[in-house]
């Protein structure tokens, strides 16, 4: 009997060869790269009837792992992840979880954060270390007096003193600045700065140029003419002699000097109290509140032809205009600019002359009563004044009221708190 042909209903498709395994996964291997095939089960493989109506086999493309070649060139998979065994997050399943590589710019921001800490104490470093670099700019001044000296005091007491000298200006700047031509030193204005040991308020005192008083080996005069015959020596001698007050520390500070230190701070904010048109001064200011550059804020504190109350306006002035410019120099545009800030710092200190005992603190006691005289934290007032035009051998001069100085000198001298200071010619105490 003939082998009758196979119908097509019982021929079965060709079972395909199985699929070669891949090796168990070693424990070691979760920590290598995973892959994972995206493209998903593969459908049956399709089969096509023949001629005779047999189903037959549709070609088979080999085993996408019999396609790989060498390892690391891997064709029939996609990579999506990488776990690195440093960033492993959580597992799942027991499998680490893959995290994200691209994380530069999370890391970047957060090394940002861990360097405000630093530039915060930079800045203060520098905010501390400049004024200790511009005091070594300072130029020395001798204030050493002769003969017999008070005894020391608890508190400190600095004299500040504004000079007219006009050895640092040039001709063209003397004009500008309306200083004239005059040789020689004088004095522009005198103040004693009284630093008290405990908690009382500083005090800043007027002492008016032409105050007329014994100049030791040289008779009664005013007292400017102790600065011109012997300059800060002679002065601090003076001074000491009549207030018996002990002078800790000398400040002194000329015209070009003072013209630099405002012009530094990009002017000075002063408020005017009338109208001042002073041609020996140079200045034609209108009153209000306003900003002087250095040349106007000059002539703010020298006019004296100008003010009904003469040298005594001018000591009332001046004091105003510290403060003003301690002020101005711890504003945050001043602080916050470093430019602005050392600028400052090293113009004024090149700008002053100090005593040859005076240390950076006895200067930044000084600074600290000339701020606090804006806001009332340090008393500003002018010596008892008896009389503002005492006839005298050498002109029209300043007769202190001698009974309120000496109480005045005395709590000085003893340390004790100036709530209440004697008062000025007023009747009332006089503040900058």
């Amino acid at each position: 009997m003939s082998e009758r042909p196979p119908r097509g209903d019982d021929v079965r498709p060709i079972r395909p060869p199985d699929r070669p395994r891949r090796p168990p996964r070693d424990a070691e291997d979760d920590d290598e790269v995973y892959t994972v095939d995206t493209r998903g089960r593969r459908p049956p493989p399709r089969t096509a009837r023949s001629a005779g109506g047999a189903r037959r086999q549709a070609p088979r493309r080999a085993p996408l792992d019999a396609e790989r070649g060498a390892p690391g060139q891997d064709r029939g998979t996609r990579p999506v992840a990488v776990a690195d065994p440093r960033r492993q997050g959580p597992s799942r399943g027991g499998r680490p979880v893959a995290e994200p590589l691209d994380e530069g710019r999370p890391r970047r921001r957060r090394r940002w954060w861990r360097l405000v800490p630093l530039l915060v104490a930079l800045w203060l470093a520098f905010l501390v270390l400049t004024p200790f670099h511009a005091w070594s700019s300072v130029s020395r001044v001798d204030d050493a007096p002769g003969g017999d000296r008070p005894a020391e005091t608890p508190g400190n007491t600095y004299l500040l003193v504004g000079s007219d000298a006009r050895d640092d200006l040039t001709a063209a700047e003397r004009r500008e600045l309306g200083t004239g031509n005059a040789e020689g030193r004088r004095t522009d204005s005198i103040m004693l700065v009284h630093v008290p040991s405990g908690g009382g308020k500083s005090a800043i005192i007027s002492i008016p140029r032409d105050s007329f008083m014994p100049i030791p080996g040289h008779g009664s005069n005013k007292v400017n003419a102790a600065f011109s015959i012997g300059g800060p020596q002679l002065l601090v001698q003076t001074l000491e002699q009549v207030t018996d007050l002990r002078i800790d520390g000398y400040l002194e500070i000329g015209f070009g000097g003072f013209n630099a230190v405002v012009n530094s701070l990009g002017g000075v904010d002063i408020c005017v109290p009338f109208d001042m048109d002073d041609p020996k001064a140079h200045i034609n200011l209108k009153k209000g509140c306003q900003t002087l550059d250095g040349k106007n804020a000059l002539g703010f504190v020298r006019a004296r032809y100008s003010d009904p109350r003469g040298d005594i306006g001018r000591a009332d002035r001046q004091r105003q205009f510290l403060a003003a410019i301690m002020k101005g120099a711890a504003t945050p545009s001043t602080v916050l600019n470093p430019f602005r800030y050392w600028s400052f710092t090293h113009t004024a200190a090149g700008a002053v002359g100090v005593g040859e005992d005076t240390s950076l603190r006895d200067a930044a006691n000084i600074l600290l009563a000339m701020r606090g005289a804006g806001n009332d934290s340090t008393l500003s007032l002018t010596v008892p004044i008896e009389s503002a035009n005492y006839q005298t051998s050498a002109g029209s001069s300043v007769k202190w009221d001698t009974e309120r100085a000496q109480a005045l000198f005395t709590m000085l001298r003893e340390d004790q708190p100036l709530e209440a200071p004697p008062a000025g010619t007023d009747g009332k105490p006089s503040r900058g």
